[in-house]
């Protein structure tokens, strides 16, 4: 795998709304720019991709963790395919291994890590979904963050992202859990 750059970004929300968030609400991404040998030709097999998977999911997870400074309670993971690239190589990096070595990283998860992907040009920004790492039906952890990097990917290149976050959403009203209507 040839890793092009690695980026980390740290969103720290101190106020919503005019209300102070008391602790501050921490989310931090890490994103790792890598070649995609496929680009420009449909490929069947893509087993080299979903080994990419597996490797990022521990380098990518274990950056992001870092960069939080504390332990994580919500997750997500996204990519941005280049314009020569195909929607099937972000979901073979993110789907059958990327997870085991990123809830390694962040000392477990009993939900589904949220995922997105999308094809774009260098800059293309991405909403990367975020959920409980432990209860896929906490409301108070469905987010984003949306990251980009302004000269990635290149066509010919795949920009992979994962998100950690030490809350849920600042000021949550909308409940803790399953509504029954």
């Amino acid at each position: 795998m040839e890793i092009r750059k690695v980026v980390t970004i740290v969103d720290e929300v101190r106020s919503e709304m005019g209300q102070p968030v008391e602790p501050p609400a921490r989310r931090a991404a890490a994103l790792a720019v890598v070649k995609n040998p496929f680009a420009g030709k449909f490929v069947q097999e893509l087993m080299p991709l979903i080994d990419y998977g597996y490797e990022l999911g521990g380098l990518l997870g274990k950056l992001a963790v870092a960069a939080l400074g504390g332990p994580p309670v919500s997750y997500g993971k996204a990519v941005v395919v280049g314009e020569q690239g195909d929607l099937e190589h972000a979901a073979a990096i993110m789907h059958p291994k990327l997870g085991k070595p990123f809830r390694d990283a962040v000392g477990g998860g009993a939900a589904i890590i949220p995922s997105a992907a999308k094809r774009g040009p260098a800059g293309t920004p991405i909403d990367c979904p975020i959920g409980s790492k432990d209860d896929v039906w906490s409301f108070p952890h469905f987010d984003a963050m949306t990251v980009s990097v302004p000269d990635a990917p290149a066509a010919d290149e795949l920009l992979v992202c994962v998100v950690v976050s030490d809350s849920g959403r600042p000021h949550n009203r909308v409940g803790t859990g399953r509504l029954v209507v």
